[in-house]
């Protein structure tokens, strides 16, 4: 019985030892990469992805940012289109408040409300439709991207 509990704690020191070894020797040889790859690539190859427009042609969407297409749905319908465009990244929400105050203004989005706390909420808003932008921090940042088009109604049925 001691012997059988001698082996299984010789063994147990003895993987601990191999994986040690060769999560160092991993993390040696990417040291070694990144240093020859900062050399070999110049330097305009090292800045970040460039910004894209993906289903709304008027929402300007950070290159860092990937979609989560199992979470998106976008309608096109007769001249409108709606829906919601998630996307995930490890992006700092300050950086991304930032960009979007400043490119949806340039694509003529007026920011209508901001809310900051754990969650941050912008609201921007143009003639004829809305966009609202969840930002939520975590391990990786995920962004929501909600756009509707403005519904004129006149005061028919229940609401009045």
């Amino acid at each position: 019985m001691e012997l059988k509990r001698m082996r299984i704690v010789a063994g147990c020191v003895m993987m601990v030892f191999v994986f040690s070894l060769f999560f160092s020797g991993c993390a040696m040889s990417q040291f070694k990469k990144t240093g020859d790859t900062a050399k070999s690539y110049p330097e305009s190859e090292n800045k970040e992805p460039p910004s894209k427009y993906y289903d709304f042609e008027d929402v300007l969407i950070p290159g860092e940012l990937k979609v989560d297409i199992k979470s998106t749905a976008i309608i096109r319908a007769q001249g409108f289109l709606t829906g919601v465009l998630v996307l995930y990244g490890r992006v700092e929400s300050s950086s991304l408040i930032d960009f979007f105050e400043i490119n949806m203004n340039k694509d003529n989005w007026r920011l209508a409300g901001l809310l900051k706390s754990r969650k941050i909420i912008m609201l921007f808003q143009k003639e004829n439709r809305w966009c609202v932008i969840n930002i939520t921090d975590g391990y990786r940042t995920n962004v929501e991207i909600w756009v509707s088009p403005i519904i004129n109604t006149t005061e028919t049925g229940i609401l009045k």
